[in-house]
């Protein structure tokens, strides 16, 4: 379905992909190539990354444009509240664990069974929350507890 060269531009129907408002392009983008094995379409303006069977699209912050007035688009800093974030589904969490651990990739918690799957939190180099999971209960018709009271997820 995507375009020419890779690029997610569909010849019918739609691609949906992820924008990232970054700090430093290239410092992002190779966090994307490195660590979750995505391949370079664009290498900026924006930068394009296709990972697995999604697309990431980083380009540095700015005002507004005609298209979004009143629109000011920034990284997140430090403390912001989180209100979305990546959610990557792999096959083998442990060892995608101990392959971003090796490349110095920090992580909240290491992975934790939480009944329906494992599951562990990183950040990218702005700061962005990425989930990492593998489903195991999930797959079998058990879930997870429901979240404590004042929690989500």
């Amino acid at each position: 379905m995507p375009g020419q060269g890779g690029f997610p531009a569909p010849a019918e129907g739609l691609v949906l992909t992820h924008f990232l408002t970054v700090r430093d392009v290239a410092a992002s983008r190779d966090f994307y190539v490195d660590v979750l094995g995505g391949e370079v379409v664009l290498e900026e303006n924006p930068a394009t990354v296709k990972v697995a069977n999604s697309w990431i699209i980083m380009n540095p912050g700015g005002g507004p444009t005609p298209d979004k007035p009143d629109i000011v688009l920034a990284p997140p800093s430090p403390g912001d509240p989180v209100s979305t974030f990546l959610n990557v589904r792999v096959a083998d969490i442990n060892a995608f664990y101990a392959d971003a651990k090796a490349k110095g990739v920090e992580f909240l918690t290491e992975p934790l069974d939480r009944k329906a799957e494992i599951r562990c939190y990183m950040r990218d180099p702005d700061g962005y929350l990425i989930e990492v999971g593998q489903a195991t209960g999930l797959l079998e018709g058990i879930f997870a507890d429901p979240p404590a009271s004042g929690s989500s997820g």
